[in-house]
């Protein structure tokens, strides 16, 4: 059970990171340009949204690349 816990606590940290590391990416963009002038909280809104949507999936993706990497290791060598 306790192993649950902490499989809980680093799928929320990596998702963080990886929000985090979108976050930053996008940034240097520069996507200012393509909006509207004097709109600067709909932009800044639009970098958090679009920052949860790539760095939750980007991260949902290693999660899914790990899990299925820990089955394959496991099937293998339990044989």
């Amino acid at each position: 059970m306790a192993s649950y816990g902490i499989e809980a606590l680093v799928r929320i940290l990596l998702h963080l990171l990886f929000i985090y590391l979108t976050f930053t990416a996008l940034q240097s963009l520069k996507l200012e340009t393509t909006f509207k002038k004097g709109h600067d909280r709909q932009i800044q809104l639009f970098y958090i949204l679009l920052s949860i949507a790539v760095g939750y999936t980007t991260s949902s993706f290693f999660l899914e690349c790990m899990t299925l990497i820990k089955g394959f290791v496991s099937t293998v060598f339990t044989n």
